[in-house]
């Protein structure tokens, strides 16, 4: 997708040693929209567990807004960073589209489902039917629909322009409409 430098979109950043929180609260504060996803864990904490609200994945941050306003943000947080692809010897910003964005966010602040966080090379996605969800709360939904390791049987999994890949459903196959690239 081309980067056009006025109009807001999603770009996929990475962010060092571990502050992608404060980085989201900078952002926050000036106006700039921006999202992590998170999950529960529990850590002991004084000799008691707690759970614990903490990114999935660290050091990755997703930022809504114009290529321009993320350049001046980037000037004054040098540990925020784009993340890129090779693209006829350049690297280019990788920039996710909004419905693509929009079912991620969707997946993963829904709490009900047990998401499982991959690397893009991790799963073979082209292995798997291009699927869409009917019924119930991810109704809607499309993803790919592949076996993934550590699970018994195949799940629905929505990947993110070589960013990250989310297993978030195992659907009975009668809830899912196989769909051609034609109609995505």
């Amino acid at each position: 997708m081309p980067v056009d430098d006025s109009t807001p979109q999603w770009f996929a950043m990475r962010v060092t040693y571990g502050r992608e929180l404060m980085a989201q609260r900078l952002l926050d504060d000036a106006g700039i929209e921006s999202f992590i996803p998170m999950h529960y864990v529990i850590e002991k904490v004084r000799n008691k567990s707690r759970r614990m609200l903490k990114p999935a994945i660290h050091n990755l941050l997703f930022i809504h807004a114009a290529k321009g306003d993320v350049q001046r943000f980037k000037a004054r947080l040098p540990y925020l960073q784009y993340m890129t692809f090779r693209e006829n010897g350049r690297n280019v910003p990788i920039v996710v589209k909004d419905k693509e964005m929009s079912q991620f966010i969707d997946v993963t602040q829904n709490s009900g489902l047990n998401c499982v966080y991959f690397k893009p090379e991790e799963l073979n996605l082209a292995r798997g039917a291009r699927v869409r969800i009917h019924g119930g709360p991810l109704d809607g939904k499309e993803g790919i629909f592949i076996k993934v390791k550590g699970r018994r049987s195949k799940s629905v999994v929505l990947a993110i322009s070589n960013v990250i890949a989310v297993a978030f459903a195992q659907v009975s196959p009668d809830y899912l409409e196989v769909i051609d690239d034609a109609q995505h």
